[in-house]
């Protein structure tokens, strides 16, 4: 096969999809006598997305694959194609949600002993309902708490091919010099409920993809931490680039049932656009 006629297939097949393609599934389009190898099928990817250097769309490889859509920095006029009101989550679900993919696997109680909160069950249940979090296994402890972490849906949701990407976070690094890192001279203050909190304003997100069931994919990393602690942000940046990366998804998603509750029973303050460019979503491009 001509390697015009491989480039086409491929990008025909990610346009038809609606959804990331692997290398594996992509090489799967083909019989057994005219399979190209690996190699070939990732030049011909190399292809496609140099010829969408110059267009509104690209081609991304997230932790599901390779997909296109539309370039962020379109976000806000490709998003006048929808009406739909903008997911919000509160500062309190995405500080929990940082905590969980920087120190993977972590409990509910370590997350709880850092963020100096008891956390909302609801704040739990609707990142188990988006499928960004998953059990991986329990913690060898009296009570043996669920450890948490994230999932493929979380890394595509966010437009990240691997946890690598994340940006650098030295305050979390460690459970034993939590409180110098986060600045805490005195012991963390006793505990109270996140409907209690006076920090932690809402913060809008949009976008994002609605995924099937994560299954078996786990992108936990037993121990993973910053590698580059001298350039490591804080947890509120943290926060902050989630949102952010939030803006850039392909399409827009319904708030999960657990969303509303979660606002309720948490901060009721001013909500904070999640990023300039988080605006409105960007769409998938579909043929």
């Amino acid at each position: 096969m001509s390697e015009t006629g491989l480039v086409q297939i491929i990008e025909g097949a990610l346009l038809a999809a609606g959804k990331p393609l692997t290398v594996a599934q992509l090489a799967g389009l083909f019989e057994d006598a005219e399979r190209p190898d690996n190699s070939a099928i990732r030049e011909a990817l190399q292809t496609v997305s140099e010829r969408c250097e110059d267009r509104g769309f690209e081609l991304v490889e997230v932790a599901s694959g390779f997909r296109f859509q539309v370039r962020q920095n379109l976000s806000q006029w490709i998003g006048r194609l929808w009406h739909e009101r903008p997911q919000r989550y509160t500062r309190a679900l995405l500080e929990t949600l940082a905590l969980i993919a920087y120190r993977q696997p972590i409990t509910r109680g370590e997350i709880e002993e850092i963020r100096g909160v008891a956390v909302s069950s609801n704040i739990i249940k609707t990142l188990h309902e988006r499928e960004w979090i998953r059990v991986v296994g329990h913690r060898d402890v009296p009570g043996r708490p669920a450890m948490y972490a994230t999932t493929k849906q979380f890394l595509d949701y966010f437009n990240l091919k691997s946890l690598d990407q994340l940006p650098a976070l030295a305050e979390i690094r460690d459970l034993d010099t939590l409180n110098a890192e986060l600045g805490f001279s005195e012991p963390l203050p006793e505990k109270k409920t996140e409907a209690a909190e006076s920090a932690g304003p809402e913060l809008t997100v949009v976008g994002g993809t609605e995924h099937q069931p994560a299954e078996t994919h786990d992108t936990a990393q037993p121990g993973a931490q910053a590698e580059h602690e001298e350039e490591g942000v804080s947890l509120e940046q943290a926060v902050d680039e989630l949102a952010q990366r939030a803006g850039s998804s392909e399409e827009p998603a319904p708030a999960p049932d657990g969303a509303e509750s979660a606002q309720a029973e948490t901060e009721t303050d001013t909500p904070v656009d999640a990023g300039p460019d988080a605006e409105s979503p960007a769409p998938e491009h579909r043929a």
